[in-house]
Protein backbone atom coordinates (compact mmCIF):
# COMPACT_ATOMS: atom_id res chain seq x y z
CA UNK A 1 0.00 0.00 0.00
CA UNK A 2 2.83 2.49 -0.62
CA UNK A 3 1.95 5.76 -2.85
CA UNK A 4 3.46 9.19 -2.76
CA UNK A 5 3.03 11.06 0.27
CA UNK A 6 -1.04 12.74 -0.84
CA UNK A 7 -2.00 16.72 0.22
CA UNK A 8 -3.39 16.38 3.55
CA UNK A 9 -6.96 16.83 3.28
CA UNK A 10 -8.32 19.06 5.86
CA UNK A 11 -12.48 18.77 7.17
CA UNK A 12 -14.39 22.40 6.86
CA UNK A 13 -17.52 23.66 8.38
CA UNK A 14 -18.86 20.99 9.55
CA UNK A 15 -19.82 19.70 12.99
CA UNK A 16 -18.70 16.54 14.44
CA UNK A 17 -20.38 13.65 13.56
CA UNK A 18 -20.98 10.19 16.31
CA UNK A 19 -18.28 7.54 15.01
CA UNK A 20 -16.98 9.78 12.56
CA UNK A 21 -13.70 8.92 13.39
CA UNK A 22 -14.42 5.32 11.89
CA UNK A 23 -15.15 6.56 8.62
CA UNK A 24 -12.49 9.29 8.21
CA UNK A 25 -8.97 7.64 9.30
CA UNK A 26 -6.13 8.74 8.44
CA UNK A 27 -5.46 6.12 6.13
CA UNK A 28 -8.77 6.41 4.38
CA UNK A 29 -8.08 10.23 3.79
CA UNK A 30 -4.69 9.71 2.36
CA UNK A 31 -6.61 7.34 0.14
CA UNK A 32 -8.68 9.73 -1.09
CA UNK A 33 -6.43 12.32 -0.91
CA UNK A 34 -4.60 10.35 -3.48
CA UNK A 35 -7.40 9.64 -6.19
CA UNK A 36 -7.95 13.39 -5.83
CA UNK A 37 -3.95 14.25 -6.84
CA UNK A 38 -4.32 12.15 -9.39
CA UNK A 39 -7.45 12.47 -11.22
CA UNK A 40 -9.41 15.28 -10.29
CA UNK A 41 -7.28 17.29 -13.20
CA UNK A 42 -8.36 15.03 -15.58
CA UNK A 43 -11.97 15.07 -14.21
CA UNK A 44 -11.94 18.97 -14.74
CA UNK A 45 -10.50 18.39 -18.54
CA UNK A 46 -13.74 15.99 -18.98
CA UNK A 47 -15.94 18.82 -17.87
CA UNK A 48 -14.86 21.25 -19.95
CA UNK A 49 -15.41 18.72 -23.00
CA UNK A 50 -19.19 18.42 -21.71
CA UNK A 51 -19.52 22.13 -22.68
CA UNK A 52 -17.73 22.22 -25.73
CA UNK A 53 -19.92 19.01 -26.71
CA UNK A 54 -23.23 20.90 -25.85
CA UNK A 55 -22.40 23.76 -27.68
CA UNK A 56 -21.43 21.53 -31.26
CA UNK A 57 -25.15 19.92 -30.50
CA UNK A 58 -26.47 23.42 -30.04
CA UNK A 59 -24.77 24.48 -33.57
CA UNK A 60 -25.92 21.49 -35.36
CA UNK A 61 -29.24 20.03 -33.25
CA UNK A 62 -27.86 16.54 -34.20
CA UNK A 63 -25.87 13.43 -32.55
CA UNK A 64 -24.12 10.57 -34.32
CA UNK A 65 -22.32 7.49 -33.37
CA UNK A 66 -18.68 8.33 -33.30
CA UNK A 67 -16.25 7.80 -36.60
CA UNK A 68 -13.38 7.82 -34.57
CA UNK A 69 -14.22 4.56 -32.38
CA UNK A 70 -16.77 2.86 -35.65
CA UNK A 71 -13.35 0.10 -35.14
CA UNK A 72 -14.60 -0.65 -31.45
CA UNK A 73 -18.01 -1.08 -32.94
CA UNK A 74 -17.26 -3.29 -35.58
CA UNK A 75 -14.77 -5.73 -33.78
CA UNK A 76 -17.04 -8.49 -32.48
CA UNK A 77 -14.21 -10.64 -31.01
CA UNK A 78 -14.30 -8.62 -27.42
CA UNK A 79 -16.32 -9.11 -24.34
CA UNK A 80 -16.45 -7.58 -20.65
CA UNK A 81 -15.56 -9.60 -17.83
CA UNK A 82 -17.72 -12.49 -17.19
CA UNK A 83 -19.72 -11.74 -14.41
CA UNK A 84 -19.10 -12.69 -10.78
CA UNK A 85 -21.30 -14.86 -8.99
CA UNK A 86 -23.08 -12.21 -7.04
CA UNK A 87 -23.99 -10.09 -9.81
CA UNK A 88 -24.86 -12.85 -12.17
CA UNK A 89 -28.72 -12.65 -11.49
CA UNK A 90 -29.81 -9.26 -11.06
CA UNK A 91 -33.38 -9.94 -11.73
CA UNK A 92 -34.48 -7.37 -9.59
CA UNK A 93 -33.21 -4.41 -8.13
CA UNK A 94 -34.23 -2.04 -5.30
CA UNK A 95 -32.65 1.76 -5.13
CA UNK A 96 -32.45 4.09 -1.64
CA UNK A 97 -30.49 6.16 0.04
CA UNK A 98 -28.12 4.90 3.09
CA UNK A 99 -29.85 5.72 5.97
CA UNK A 100 -29.65 3.01 8.48
CA UNK A 101 -33.61 2.19 8.71
CA UNK A 102 -33.76 1.96 4.74
CA UNK A 103 -30.08 -0.31 4.63
CA UNK A 104 -31.35 -2.61 6.49
CA UNK A 105 -35.11 -2.67 4.57
CA UNK A 106 -33.41 -2.67 1.10
CA UNK A 107 -31.21 -5.85 2.39
CA UNK A 108 -34.46 -7.44 3.66
CA UNK A 109 -36.35 -6.89 0.57
CA UNK A 110 -36.06 -10.07 -1.39
CA UNK A 111 -34.69 -8.16 -4.15
CA UNK A 112 -31.35 -9.71 -5.91
CA UNK A 113 -29.66 -6.38 -5.48
CA UNK A 114 -29.67 -2.47 -3.80
CA UNK A 115 -28.08 0.04 -5.49
CA UNK A 116 -27.48 2.02 -1.97
CA UNK A 117 -27.36 5.33 -3.45
CA UNK A 118 -25.22 8.53 -2.45
CA UNK A 119 -26.21 10.35 -5.57
CA UNK A 120 -29.71 11.21 -6.42
CA UNK A 121 -31.53 9.61 -3.99
CA UNK A 122 -29.13 11.27 -1.27
CA UNK A 123 -29.03 15.26 -0.50
CA UNK A 124 -25.33 15.57 0.16
CA UNK A 125 -25.43 16.92 3.88
CA UNK A 126 -22.17 15.86 5.59
CA UNK A 127 -24.51 13.77 7.80
CA UNK A 128 -25.20 11.91 4.83
CA UNK A 129 -22.08 11.36 3.30
CA UNK A 130 -20.51 10.24 6.55
CA UNK A 131 -23.22 8.19 8.16
CA UNK A 132 -24.18 6.71 5.10
CA UNK A 133 -20.98 4.95 4.73
CA UNK A 134 -20.77 3.90 8.29
CA UNK A 135 -24.40 2.73 7.66
CA UNK A 136 -22.64 0.38 5.20
CA UNK A 137 -19.77 -0.75 7.35
CA UNK A 138 -22.19 -2.12 10.11
CA UNK A 139 -24.20 -3.82 7.63
CA UNK A 140 -21.49 -5.62 6.68
CA UNK A 141 -20.04 -6.72 10.03
CA UNK A 142 -23.89 -7.05 11.25
CA UNK A 143 -23.58 -4.64 13.70
CA UNK A 144 -26.68 -2.73 12.74
CA UNK A 145 -30.59 -2.84 14.04
CA UNK A 146 -32.83 0.23 13.81
CA UNK A 147 -35.57 1.45 16.35
CA UNK A 148 -38.28 3.65 14.87
CA UNK A 149 -38.73 6.27 17.49
CA UNK A 150 -42.50 6.85 16.22
CA UNK A 151 -44.04 3.79 16.01
CA UNK A 152 -41.54 1.76 18.16
CA UNK A 153 -40.78 -0.98 15.35
CA UNK A 154 -37.22 -2.87 15.51
CA UNK A 155 -35.67 -3.30 12.25
CA UNK A 156 -32.86 -5.86 11.99
CA UNK A 157 -30.83 -8.16 9.19
CA UNK A 158 -31.99 -11.45 7.86
CA UNK A 159 -29.34 -14.34 7.79
CA UNK A 160 -26.19 -13.15 4.97
CA UNK A 161 -27.49 -15.46 2.61
CA UNK A 162 -30.79 -13.81 2.02
CA UNK A 163 -29.60 -10.42 1.91
CA UNK A 164 -29.37 -8.27 -1.24
CA UNK A 165 -25.90 -8.15 -3.23
CA UNK A 166 -24.93 -3.91 -2.57
CA UNK A 167 -23.82 -1.95 -5.89
CA UNK A 168 -22.94 1.29 -4.57
CA UNK A 169 -23.37 4.66 -6.59
CA UNK A 170 -21.42 7.54 -5.74
CA UNK A 171 -21.91 11.08 -6.87
CA UNK A 172 -21.51 12.12 -10.47
CA UNK A 173 -18.33 13.75 -11.91
CA UNK A 174 -19.69 16.87 -11.75
CA UNK A 175 -20.17 17.53 -7.79
CA UNK A 176 -17.75 18.46 -5.28
CA UNK A 177 -17.93 17.77 -1.47
CA UNK A 178 -17.56 21.36 -0.11
CA UNK A 179 -16.20 19.56 3.25
CA UNK A 180 -13.27 18.32 2.39
CA UNK A 181 -10.84 20.30 0.73
CA UNK A 182 -6.79 19.91 -0.30
CA UNK A 183 -4.33 22.06 0.90
CA UNK A 184 -5.40 25.06 -1.38
CA UNK A 185 -8.55 24.96 -0.33
CA UNK A 186 -9.79 23.17 -2.98
CA UNK A 187 -12.67 20.54 -2.86
CA UNK A 188 -12.57 17.43 -3.11
CA UNK A 189 -15.04 15.99 -6.06
CA UNK A 190 -17.94 14.18 -4.19
CA UNK A 191 -17.51 11.16 -6.78
CA UNK A 192 -13.64 10.51 -5.29
CA UNK A 193 -14.80 10.82 -1.66
CA UNK A 194 -18.07 8.33 -1.91
CA UNK A 195 -15.80 5.75 -4.06
CA UNK A 196 -12.94 6.44 -1.70
CA UNK A 197 -14.15 5.71 1.69
CA UNK A 198 -16.52 2.65 0.48
CA UNK A 199 -13.70 1.12 -1.25
CA UNK A 200 -11.23 1.66 0.88
CA UNK A 201 -13.26 0.40 4.18
CA UNK A 202 -14.82 -2.37 2.47
CA UNK A 203 -13.02 -4.06 0.05
CA UNK A 204 -11.23 -6.84 1.96
CA UNK A 205 -14.51 -6.99 4.19
CA UNK A 206 -16.36 -8.00 0.87
CA UNK A 207 -14.40 -10.06 -0.81
CA UNK A 208 -14.31 -12.05 2.71
CA UNK A 209 -18.52 -12.52 2.46
CA UNK A 210 -17.94 -13.53 -0.92
CA UNK A 211 -18.71 -10.39 -2.78
CA UNK A 212 -17.05 -7.46 -4.11
CA UNK A 213 -16.86 -3.82 -4.58
CA UNK A 214 -19.44 -3.01 -6.86
CA UNK A 215 -20.46 0.10 -8.50
CA UNK A 216 -23.24 2.11 -10.33
CA UNK A 217 -21.29 4.79 -12.21
CA UNK A 218 -23.95 8.09 -13.07
CA UNK A 219 -24.46 10.59 -15.28
CA UNK A 220 -21.79 9.27 -17.38
CA UNK A 221 -21.54 11.20 -21.04
CA UNK A 222 -18.87 9.92 -22.78
CA UNK A 223 -16.62 6.60 -22.81
CA UNK A 224 -13.93 8.99 -21.97
CA UNK A 225 -15.59 9.74 -18.60
CA UNK A 226 -15.67 5.92 -18.48
CA UNK A 227 -12.06 5.69 -18.95
CA UNK A 228 -11.38 7.74 -15.57
CA UNK A 229 -13.46 5.41 -13.93
CA UNK A 230 -11.14 2.87 -15.25
CA UNK A 231 -8.06 4.02 -14.42
CA UNK A 232 -9.72 4.95 -10.62
CA UNK A 233 -10.17 1.47 -10.44
CA UNK A 234 -6.84 0.00 -11.79
CA UNK A 235 -5.06 2.35 -9.19
CA UNK A 236 -7.20 1.94 -6.52
CA UNK A 237 -7.24 -2.46 -6.62
CA UNK A 238 -3.34 -2.32 -6.82
CA UNK A 239 -3.33 0.73 -3.88
CA UNK A 240 -5.18 -1.66 -1.42
CA UNK A 241 -3.69 -4.95 -2.82
CA UNK A 242 -6.41 -6.65 -4.13
CA UNK A 243 -6.86 -8.23 -7.88
CA UNK A 244 -7.31 -6.45 -11.08
CA UNK A 245 -10.91 -7.27 -11.93
CA UNK A 246 -12.34 -7.26 -8.56
CA UNK A 247 -14.32 -4.06 -9.00
CA UNK A 248 -17.39 -4.40 -11.06
CA UNK A 249 -18.79 -1.31 -12.61
CA UNK A 250 -22.70 -0.65 -13.88
CA UNK A 251 -22.82 2.38 -16.38
CA UNK A 252 -25.73 3.91 -16.13
CA UNK A 253 -27.11 5.11 -19.77
CA UNK A 254 -29.25 8.30 -18.53
CA UNK A 255 -27.53 10.86 -20.74
CA UNK A 256 -28.42 11.30 -24.54
CA UNK A 257 -24.40 11.44 -25.24
CA UNK A 258 -23.70 8.24 -23.62
CA UNK A 259 -26.17 6.61 -25.78
CA UNK A 260 -24.38 6.95 -28.95
CA UNK A 261 -21.38 5.75 -26.78
CA UNK A 262 -22.65 2.25 -25.03
CA UNK A 263 -20.48 -0.35 -26.58
CA UNK A 264 -17.17 2.23 -26.64
CA UNK A 265 -18.33 2.52 -22.78
CA UNK A 266 -18.29 -0.78 -22.10
CA UNK A 267 -15.18 -1.44 -24.37
CA UNK A 268 -13.06 1.48 -21.94
CA UNK A 269 -14.27 -0.99 -18.81
CA UNK A 270 -14.41 -3.99 -19.96
CA UNK A 271 -12.25 -5.91 -17.42
CA UNK A 272 -14.35 -4.49 -15.11
CA UNK A 273 -17.73 -3.94 -16.49
CA UNK A 274 -20.73 -5.72 -15.25
CA UNK A 275 -23.50 -4.06 -17.61
CA UNK A 276 -25.69 -1.11 -18.34
CA UNK A 277 -29.02 0.79 -17.33
CA UNK A 278 -31.60 2.52 -18.73
CA UNK A 279 -32.25 5.33 -16.49
CA UNK A 280 -35.52 7.01 -18.10
CA UNK A 281 -35.93 10.67 -16.20
CA UNK A 282 -32.29 11.95 -16.17
CA UNK A 283 -32.38 10.77 -19.91
CA UNK A 284 -34.98 12.87 -20.74
CA UNK A 285 -33.63 15.75 -18.87
CA UNK A 286 -30.52 14.89 -20.54
CA UNK A 287 -32.53 15.16 -23.97
CA UNK A 288 -34.02 18.27 -22.59
CA UNK A 289 -30.76 19.95 -22.03
CA UNK A 290 -28.61 19.23 -24.87
CA UNK A 291 -31.36 19.94 -27.40
CA UNK A 292 -33.05 22.60 -25.40
CA UNK A 293 -32.55 25.67 -28.41
CA UNK A 294 -33.10 22.95 -30.83
CA UNK A 295 -36.99 24.18 -31.69
CA UNK A 296 -40.26 22.58 -31.38
CA UNK A 297 -39.20 19.38 -32.96
CA UNK A 298 -37.33 18.59 -29.30
CA UNK A 299 -40.11 19.70 -27.13
CA UNK A 300 -41.22 17.18 -24.67
CA UNK A 301 -44.63 16.42 -23.70
CA UNK A 302 -45.67 15.81 -19.97
CA UNK A 303 -42.92 13.88 -18.52
CA UNK A 304 -45.73 11.13 -17.41
CA UNK A 305 -46.91 11.02 -21.23
CA UNK A 306 -43.43 9.95 -22.32
CA UNK A 307 -43.41 6.10 -21.58
CA UNK A 308 -40.96 3.90 -22.41
CA UNK A 309 -42.78 2.65 -25.32
CA UNK A 310 -42.14 5.94 -27.04
CA UNK A 311 -40.36 5.19 -30.29
CA UNK A 312 -37.34 7.16 -29.18
CA UNK A 313 -37.23 5.88 -25.94
CA UNK A 314 -38.03 1.85 -27.25
CA UNK A 315 -35.12 2.68 -29.91
CA UNK A 316 -32.59 3.48 -26.77
CA UNK A 317 -33.52 0.48 -24.52
CA UNK A 318 -34.20 -2.06 -27.29
CA UNK A 319 -30.26 -0.56 -28.62
CA UNK A 320 -28.79 -0.94 -24.84
CA UNK A 321 -30.20 -4.43 -24.73
CA UNK A 322 -28.30 -5.72 -28.14
CA UNK A 323 -25.69 -3.81 -26.79
CA UNK A 324 -25.24 -5.42 -23.47
CA UNK A 325 -25.72 -8.86 -24.90
CA UNK A 326 -23.69 -8.55 -27.87
CA UNK A 327 -20.57 -8.03 -25.29
CA UNK A 328 -21.66 -10.27 -22.14
CA UNK A 329 -22.79 -7.63 -20.07
CA UNK A 330 -26.02 -7.46 -17.89
CA UNK A 331 -28.71 -5.63 -19.08
CA UNK A 332 -30.75 -3.76 -16.69
CA UNK A 333 -34.50 -1.80 -17.27
CA UNK A 334 -36.12 1.01 -15.52
CA UNK A 335 -37.13 2.51 -12.23
CA UNK A 336 -40.55 1.80 -10.84
CA UNK A 337 -41.19 4.58 -9.04
CA UNK A 338 -45.00 3.78 -7.68
CA UNK A 339 -44.86 4.05 -3.44
CA UNK A 340 -47.96 1.73 -2.63
CA UNK A 341 -50.73 3.51 -0.17
CA UNK A 342 -51.70 2.17 2.85
CA UNK A 343 -55.24 4.27 2.62
CA UNK A 344 -56.25 3.30 -1.04
CA UNK A 345 -56.21 -0.19 -2.34
CA UNK A 346 -57.88 1.39 -5.52
CA UNK A 347 -54.73 3.76 -6.49
CA UNK A 348 -53.16 0.45 -5.62
CA UNK A 349 -54.47 -1.67 -8.24
CA UNK A 350 -54.22 0.48 -10.83
CA UNK A 351 -50.84 1.48 -10.41
CA UNK A 352 -49.66 -2.34 -9.65
CA UNK A 353 -50.99 -3.46 -12.72
CA UNK A 354 -48.63 -0.65 -14.81
CA UNK A 355 -45.79 -1.61 -12.68
CA UNK A 356 -46.40 -6.06 -13.85
CA UNK A 357 -47.11 -4.38 -17.34
CA UNK A 358 -44.10 -2.10 -17.42
CA UNK A 359 -41.85 -5.33 -16.19
CA UNK A 360 -43.42 -8.05 -18.50
CA UNK A 361 -42.00 -5.53 -21.47
CA UNK A 362 -38.40 -5.40 -19.92
CA UNK A 363 -38.64 -9.10 -19.54
CA UNK A 364 -40.25 -9.80 -22.55
CA UNK A 365 -37.66 -7.08 -24.71
CA UNK A 366 -34.29 -8.85 -23.35
CA UNK A 367 -33.17 -7.27 -20.21
CA UNK A 368 -31.78 -9.35 -17.32
CA UNK A 369 -33.23 -7.39 -14.39
CA UNK A 370 -34.99 -4.11 -13.47
CA UNK A 371 -35.18 -1.89 -11.09
CA UNK A 372 -38.23 -0.39 -8.03
CA UNK A 373 -38.23 2.24 -5.77
CA UNK A 374 -40.53 0.03 -2.75
CA UNK A 375 -40.38 -3.31 -0.83
CA UNK A 376 -43.85 -4.03 -1.87
CA UNK A 377 -43.27 -3.75 -5.93
CA UNK A 378 -39.71 -6.54 -5.30
CA UNK A 379 -42.53 -9.50 -5.77
CA UNK A 380 -44.15 -8.00 -8.89
CA UNK A 381 -40.96 -7.45 -10.38
CA UNK A 382 -39.68 -10.82 -9.57
CA UNK A 383 -42.53 -12.50 -10.80
CA UNK A 384 -42.42 -10.88 -14.47
CA UNK A 385 -38.64 -12.21 -14.72
CA UNK A 386 -39.51 -15.26 -12.96
CA UNK A 387 -41.21 -16.09 -15.61
CA UNK A 388 -39.15 -15.28 -18.01
CA UNK A 389 -36.16 -16.49 -16.75
CA UNK A 390 -37.22 -19.09 -14.48
CA UNK A 391 -34.08 -21.05 -13.27
CA UNK A 392 -31.76 -19.06 -15.71
CA UNK A 393 -29.61 -16.16 -14.06
CA UNK A 394 -30.21 -13.95 -17.16
CA UNK A 395 -31.11 -14.21 -20.89
CA UNK A 396 -27.98 -12.39 -22.06
CA UNK A 397 -27.95 -15.57 -24.58
CA UNK A 398 -30.77 -13.44 -26.54
CA UNK A 399 -28.33 -11.76 -28.97
CA UNK A 400 -31.57 -9.17 -30.05
CA UNK A 401 -30.09 -9.38 -33.54
CA UNK A 402 -33.74 -8.35 -35.23
CA UNK A 403 -32.27 -4.63 -33.43
CA UNK A 404 -31.44 -2.10 -35.95
CA UNK A 405 -30.91 1.55 -34.19
CA UNK A 406 -30.20 4.04 -36.52
CA UNK A 407 -28.63 7.57 -35.20
CA UNK A 408 -31.79 9.64 -35.84
CA UNK A 409 -34.06 7.20 -33.92
CA UNK A 410 -32.52 7.91 -30.50
CA UNK A 411 -33.61 11.58 -30.84
CA UNK A 412 -36.95 11.22 -32.83
CA UNK A 413 -38.70 13.09 -30.27
CA UNK A 414 -41.35 14.46 -32.66
CA UNK A 415 -42.61 11.15 -33.36
CA UNK A 416 -44.35 11.12 -30.33
CA UNK A 417 -48.25 12.91 -30.77
CA UNK A 418 -48.67 13.72 -27.04
CA UNK A 419 -47.95 17.58 -26.38
CA UNK A 420 -47.37 19.43 -23.25
CA UNK A 421 -50.22 20.21 -21.50
CA UNK A 422 -51.37 22.44 -18.45
CA UNK A 423 -51.76 20.17 -15.92
CA UNK A 424 -48.26 19.17 -16.68
CA UNK A 425 -46.97 22.26 -16.03
CA UNK A 426 -48.72 22.30 -12.73
CA UNK A 427 -47.09 18.99 -11.87
CA UNK A 428 -43.81 19.84 -12.81
CA UNK A 429 -44.03 22.93 -10.48
CA UNK A 430 -45.61 20.76 -7.45
CA UNK A 431 -43.08 18.11 -7.99
CA UNK A 432 -40.41 20.68 -8.27
CA UNK A 433 -40.87 22.81 -5.20
CA UNK A 434 -42.21 19.59 -2.98
CA UNK A 435 -38.65 17.79 -4.04
CA UNK A 436 -36.42 20.71 -3.73
CA UNK A 437 -37.61 21.60 0.02
CA UNK A 438 -36.84 18.03 1.18
CA UNK A 439 -34.02 17.80 -0.29
CA UNK A 440 -32.56 21.05 1.54
CA UNK A 441 -34.07 19.16 4.78
CA UNK A 442 -31.65 16.62 3.92
CA UNK A 443 -34.19 14.39 2.46
CA UNK A 444 -33.16 12.78 -1.50
CA UNK A 445 -35.79 10.13 -2.04
CA UNK A 446 -39.34 11.70 -1.51
CA UNK A 447 -42.43 10.38 -1.80
CA UNK A 448 -44.94 12.64 -3.51
CA UNK A 449 -48.12 11.95 -5.12
CA UNK A 450 -47.63 8.05 -4.34
CA UNK A 451 -44.12 8.30 -6.60
CA UNK A 452 -40.42 8.09 -5.20
CA UNK A 453 -39.50 11.27 -6.40
CA UNK A 454 -35.12 11.85 -7.00
CA UNK A 455 -32.68 14.47 -7.96
CA UNK A 456 -33.40 13.20 -11.41
CA UNK A 457 -37.26 13.95 -10.95
CA UNK A 458 -36.42 17.32 -9.87
CA UNK A 459 -34.63 18.13 -13.25
CA UNK A 460 -36.84 16.80 -15.90
CA UNK A 461 -39.52 19.11 -14.02
CA UNK A 462 -37.62 22.14 -13.72
CA UNK A 463 -36.28 21.21 -17.45
CA UNK A 464 -39.42 20.51 -18.66
CA UNK A 465 -40.67 24.26 -17.33
CA UNK A 466 -37.71 25.81 -19.07
CA UNK A 467 -37.86 24.51 -22.44
CA UNK A 468 -42.02 24.86 -22.33
CA UNK A 469 -41.75 28.60 -21.95
CA UNK A 470 -38.49 29.05 -24.13
CA UNK A 471 -40.06 27.56 -27.10
CA UNK A 472 -43.06 29.40 -26.31
CA UNK A 473 -45.28 26.28 -26.24
CA UNK A 474 -49.25 27.18 -25.97
CA UNK A 475 -51.02 24.93 -24.09
CA UNK A 476 -54.68 23.35 -24.91
CA UNK A 477 -56.14 25.64 -22.81
CA UNK A 478 -55.19 28.65 -25.07
CA UNK A 479 -52.65 29.55 -22.01
CA UNK A 480 -49.27 30.27 -23.34
CA UNK A 481 -46.12 29.01 -21.75
CA UNK A 482 -44.48 32.16 -19.92
CA UNK A 483 -42.31 33.33 -16.88
CA UNK A 484 -45.63 34.90 -15.65
CA UNK A 485 -47.68 31.95 -15.88
CA UNK A 486 -44.56 29.66 -14.27
CA UNK A 487 -44.67 32.26 -11.06
CA UNK A 488 -48.55 32.44 -10.79
CA UNK A 489 -48.48 28.88 -10.56
CA UNK A 490 -45.76 28.22 -8.35
CA UNK A 491 -47.28 30.97 -6.08
CA UNK A 492 -50.69 29.33 -6.26
CA UNK A 493 -48.84 25.98 -4.88
CA UNK A 494 -46.71 27.80 -2.62
CA UNK A 495 -50.48 28.68 -0.92
CA UNK A 496 -51.95 25.10 -1.34
CA UNK A 497 -48.99 23.91 0.54
CA UNK A 498 -49.55 26.29 3.41
CA UNK A 499 -53.03 25.76 3.77
CA UNK A 500 -52.52 21.64 3.63
CA UNK A 501 -49.62 21.51 6.09
CA UNK A 502 -50.61 24.54 8.61
CA UNK A 503 -48.70 27.49 9.50
CA UNK A 504 -46.39 26.25 11.44
CA UNK A 505 -45.24 23.19 9.48
CA UNK A 506 -44.95 25.50 6.80
CA UNK A 507 -42.37 28.28 8.62
CA UNK A 508 -40.39 25.46 10.13
CA UNK A 509 -39.70 24.15 6.69
CA UNK A 510 -37.85 25.90 3.36
CA UNK A 511 -40.79 26.27 1.24
CA UNK A 512 -40.42 29.61 -0.21
CA UNK A 513 -36.77 28.82 -0.17
CA UNK A 514 -37.56 26.19 -2.48
CA UNK A 515 -40.21 28.27 -4.25
CA UNK A 516 -37.17 30.49 -5.34
CA UNK A 517 -34.96 27.82 -6.45
CA UNK A 518 -36.96 26.49 -8.85
CA UNK A 519 -38.02 29.85 -10.66
CA UNK A 520 -34.69 30.76 -10.71
CA UNK A 521 -33.07 27.28 -12.40
CA UNK A 522 -36.55 27.22 -14.50
CA UNK A 523 -36.17 30.51 -15.24
CA UNK A 524 -32.91 32.01 -15.81
CA UNK A 525 -31.92 32.51 -18.87
CA UNK A 526 -28.28 31.09 -18.67
CA UNK A 527 -29.81 27.29 -17.95
CA UNK A 528 -28.17 25.75 -14.87
CA UNK A 529 -26.62 22.28 -16.11
CA UNK A 530 -27.55 20.60 -12.71
CA UNK A 531 -30.13 21.91 -10.40
CA UNK A 532 -28.24 20.18 -7.70
CA UNK A 533 -25.43 23.06 -7.96
CA UNK A 534 -26.79 25.58 -6.81
CA UNK A 535 -29.13 23.73 -4.53
CA UNK A 536 -26.06 22.45 -2.67
CA UNK A 537 -24.86 25.93 -1.84
CA UNK A 538 -28.18 26.35 0.14
CA UNK A 539 -28.13 23.04 1.40
CA UNK A 540 -27.26 23.33 5.25
CA UNK A 541 -25.02 20.33 7.07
Amino acid sequence: MSAPAPSPLAIVDAEPLPRQEEVLTDAALAFVAELHRRFTPRRDELLARRAERRAEIARTSTLDFLPETAAIRADDSWRVAPAPAALNDRRVEITGPTDRKMTINALNSGARVWLADFEDASAPTWENVVLGQLNLSDAYTRNIDFTDERTGKSYALRPNEELATVVMRPRGWHLDERHLVDADGRPVPGAFVDFGLYFFHNARRLLDLGKGPYFYLPKTESHLEARLWNEVFVFAQDYVGIPQGTIRATVLIETITAAYEMEEILYELRDHASGLNAGRWDYLFSIVKNFRDGGARFVLPDRNAVTMTAPFMRAYTELLVRTCHKRGAHAIGGMAAFIPSRKDPEVNKVAFEKVRADKDREANDGFDGSWVAHPDLVPIAMESFDRVLGDKPNQKDRLREDVHVEAADLIAIDSLDAKPTYAGLVNAVQVGIRYIEAWLRGLGAVAIFNLMEDAATAEISRSQIWQWINAGVEFENGDKATPELARKVAAEELDAIRKEIGEEAFAAGHWQEAHDLLLKVALDEDYADFLTLPAYQQLRG
